[in-house]
């Protein structure tokens, strides 16, 4: 069994799941570097199973792509990326199979963006399309505020930035939950806990362990199978109607959930491609 590790940045995790590979009897990790990356469409890398573990969920979609017609299992599938990678994508799936997820506008200038944001009523939140770690979302408080950000997005050179993601503001905690999850199987759930608004770990939000209950394994089951499964990061906030499904990451981060957890994750994810 020849597994690849697609990525462009060794950060903790990567560190992490290459030292399970390594453990593994009979199994060869290839470390395929993006930036160094020259692929064909008859290309198959030299390997059985493609762990994405690229940061730039647009590099892993045409790699993914690539390798369509050969006989690389990749984890995850394009299918999987292209929704995840993308919040509208998301979200528009998520509203589709009946998901509780918090309710989004879509816009393409400033102008028409302005006037999604006074429908919804302030605040709001302004996100881009692609990306995480909490970068470049706005909380939007008032008109002043409104026109000022959406302003300043309007000059930013990326295609992305000219689409302007609205979603609504949800009063939450001052906590969301992190589930991982492999396919239809809850691997653990964290809290991560913040003083602002913004819970991302790598914004300095800690995290500790928050037991899966019926009802969060029900809407996190529910997301997987929304977006096509796999090794996802779902996140999830409490509202006074229960959980909504924010966002889902495809490439999990799971630095901060093996802070508050006592399962070896890396492990979980290694024995998923094996199986795959």
């Amino acid at each position: 069994m020849k597994i690849g590790i697609l990525f462009s940045k060794i950060r903790v995790e990567e560190k992490l799941l290459i030292e399970e590979v390594k453990k593994r009897r009979n199994v060869t990790l290839k470390l395929i570097d993006s930036r160094k990356l020259i692929i064909t469409p008859e290309d198959d890398l030299g390997i059985d199973v493609l762990l994405d573990r690229e940061i730039a969920s647009s590099k892993a979609l045409h790699v993914v792509e690539m390798l369509k017609n050969s006989t690389v299992r990749c984890i995850n599938s394009y299918d999987v990326i292209r929704i995840c990678g993308d919040k509208v994508f998301t979200s528009r799936w998520l509203s589709k199979k009946g998901v509780p997820t918090p309710k989004v506008k879509v816009a393409f200038t400033k102008e028409s963006a302005l006037e999604a944001i006074e429908e919804m009523g302030y605040p709001v939140v302004l996100k881009p399309v692609d990306g995480s770690w909490g970068r470049l979302i706005a909380k939007i408080e008032n008109k002043n505020s409104a026109l000022a950000i959406l302003e300043h997005k309007s000059y930013l050179s990326s295609f992305y930035h000219s689409i302007f993601y609205l979603q609504e503001y949800i009063d939450k905690p001052d906590r969301d939950i992190r589930v991982l999850m492999i396919d239809e199987e809850p691997i653990c759930a964290s809290y991560r806990k913040s003083s602002d608004w913004l819970t991302n770990v790598s914004k300095g939000a800690t995290t500790e362990e928050c037991i899966v209950t019926p009802e969060l394994e029900k809407i996190s089951i529910m997301a997987s199978k929304a977006v096509g499964g796999g090794a996802l990061a779902i996140d999830i906030m409490e509202t006074a109607d229960g959980f909504t499904v924010n966002e889902i990451n495809c490439s999990m981060e799971f630095k901060g959930s093996m802070h508050a957890v006592k399962k070896n994750i890396p492990s979980i994810i290694i024995d998923y491609c094996l199986k795959n």
